[in-house]
């Protein structure tokens, strides 16, 4: 519609939406309550990734995660092999670390085994929120922790189940990423329209 780009730079969004690619996840994904199996394995494998990176980087290399790690199915991912691994470690659309493309081999396997446990992997993680998202009131992102006790005992349950590169902050991101807590600013446009998804009505 006419007018809508000019509308969407005017509103009011969270500090860290900053470039094209940032904005249009803050918009569409970030925050929003997320129940999916596949695409909770597909965050917890990127949030992974990001360890010591920037989550600008792991989102322009998103489209290859995908096509590399056969668009993130757990039960193929299991069963990669040496040479699937070496043939991961020369895609350069990727990072290429050993040790998280090790991690999310080992991580495919954990997660076939907690939906086996639980019937769901959505079901294992959204117990530590109570099935609910926390509805946090961010004025500064400043504000917002890396990590907190809930955070703390879902790493402390993944590790328990086998998962790796799933430490407190890790695990944080990945809760912020899949709307256990909405930690958008108050004041950015989508914080009241994620609590509507939340099921809040406040």
């Amino acid at each position: 519609m006419p007018g809508d780009s000019s509308a969407s730079a005017r509103r009011r969004r969270c500090a860290w939406a900053k470039t094209e690619l940032g904005i249009a996840y803050h918009d569409a994904e970030w925050g929003v309550p997320l129940h999916d199996d596949r695409a909770l394995f597909e965050l917890l494998v990127l949030e992974g990734a990001q360890a010591g990176l920037s989550w600008e980087t792991i989102l322009r290399k998103r489209d290859n995660y995908r096509a590399a790690f056969d668009h993130f199915d757990a039960k193929k991912i299991s069963r990669y092999d040496a040479r699937r691994v070496a043939k991961l470690m020369a895609n350069e659309g990727i990072v290429r670390n050993r040790l998280k493309i090790d991690a999310t081999i080992t991580n495919a396997r954990a997660f076939l085994a907690v939906q086996r446990e639980f019937g769901s992997f959505d079901k294992y993680v959204w117990q530590f929120v109570g099935g609910k998202p926390i509805q946090n009131r961010v004025k500064s992102f400043q504000d917002v922790p890396s990590r907190t006790e809930i955070s703390d005992a879902m790493s402390k349950g993944l590790l328990r189940h086998g998962f790796k590169f799933v430490g407190s902050t890790i695990c944080y991101a990945m809760m912020q990423a899949v709307g256990m807590v909405n930690d958008h600013q108050v004041s950015c446009f989508r914080y009241r329209q994620v609590q509507r998804e939340g099921g809040v009505t406040k």
